[in-house]
């Protein structure tokens, strides 16, 4: 994943909205498993971050949409109250560095990945939720339409749209070999996963969703629980704000086996040291003017751990290729069929408009 610097240095020279000087410091940041993230020092020890495509034939071009990534950063920092970082050139020549790229702001702040929020002062987790929460209203908030955003994505179909892509992406992936000829494999019980989301839809919505809106793409104030930037916009489109509700609160319901007890919090002891899932949703319905609870929210689980069940398989995938773009992967990479099995729980519980009859 080494970048030709003296190539990315002569583009960087020329786009004066940057204002780079050479020689450039580049280091890799080890998070992030879709599109490979750098951070760059200059010689006025300005600080930046460019994030590029991987490199070789994608499976999945969606989940390395760079220039789209660029384009809804650069609406929503302009245009709205919605934190995001400053986006500076938009490179879609691979001759530069091997694929498509942009620049942008580095942000001075802190990042959690455990969803505990253990150093974080007892006190003031709950704020610092409830401002992951008041973000992602904001967001949701936001009027496409007069954003000038009517082409990114369709309003109407959100789920079966994205049901049906990832379920196409995920057979692809698990026919991905390596050197050796073992494959990924398929997902366990796909087929019932599929007819039970049909069973079971929620009713359509349309907003901007960021696609994959979790702790650890949140940027937090250096000292404060002020959010001031949310990162890695490469899937976001038009589509229904409960699956960014779902992808935030999916380590409630996922058991701590899986990556530990800084993600799964579904059999951690209780109580927990951060706000309950319940009080997430509810201040959400309070913010975005929502009904609670919420219909038939356990579909938007359930698509969750299908979603993160396809991702994680195509790093498997990308481990298996040799494109994966953090050390981490081989890791993330394990968890798919967990994932799988945690779907066909849902699924064998029955259908959700039954069990609103008990």
């Amino acid at each position: 994943m080494e970048l030709d610097q003296t190539k990315l240095e002569t583009f960087l020279k020329a786009e004066q909205a940057v204002g780079i000087e050479a020689p450039l410091q580049i280091r890799q940041f080890k998070h992030g498993q879709s599109n490979p993230t750098y951070f760059l020092k200059d010689a006025k020890g300005r600080r930046l971050v460019l994030r590029k495509k991987p490199p070789g034939a994608l499976l999945s071009k969606t989940a390395h949409a760079v220039e789209r990534e660029y384009r809804v950063l650069s609406t929503l920092k302009h245009h709205t109250d919605v934190p995001v970082p400053e986006v500076f050139t938009l490179c879609e020549d691979p001759a530069v560095i091997g694929t498509p790229f942009y620049i942008m702001q580095f942000l001075d702040g802190r990042i959690f990945t455990d969803q505990r929020l253990l150093d974080v002062p007892s006190s003031d987790r709950k704020a610092y939720y409830y401002s992951i929460i008041d973000t992602l209203a904001r967001l949701h908030r936001a009027d496409y339409k007069s954003l000038g955003l009517e082409d990114f994505g369709k309003p109407k179909g959100f789920y079966e749209r994205q049901i049906r892509t990832l379920v196409g992406v995920s057979k692809a992936q698990g026919q991905v070999t390596d050197a050796k000829g073992n494959a990924v494999g398929d997902l366990d019980r796909l087929n019932d996963a599929i007819a039970w989301f049909k069973r079971n839809q929620v009713a359509d919505e349309a907003t901007i969703v960021h696609g994959d809106f979790k702790l650890d793409n949140v940027v937090f104030h250096p000292t404060t629980s002020n959010v001031i930037g949310v990162l890695d916009w490469e899937m976001s489109t038009i589509g229904h704000p409960l699956s960014d509700l779902a992808n935030l609160l999916l380590p409630y319901y996922v058991p701590t086996t899986f990556l530990g007890h800084s993600f799964g919090l579904r059999d951690a002891p209780r109580p927990l040291p951060i706000p309950e899932a319940d009080d997430l949703i509810l201040e959400y319905c309070r913010l975005t003017n929502r009904r609670y609870p919420i219909p038939n929210w356990k579909f938007c689980v359930a698509f969750s751990f299908f979603r993160l069940a396809v991702i994680t398989q195509g790093i498997a995938a990308r481990v298996k290729r040799g494109q994966a773009s953090s050390a981490e992967a081989e890791t993330f990479g394990k968890v798919f069929q967990p994932l799988a099995r945690l779907i066909g729980e849902v699924v064998d519980r029955g259908d959700l408009h039954e069990r609103a009859k008990l």
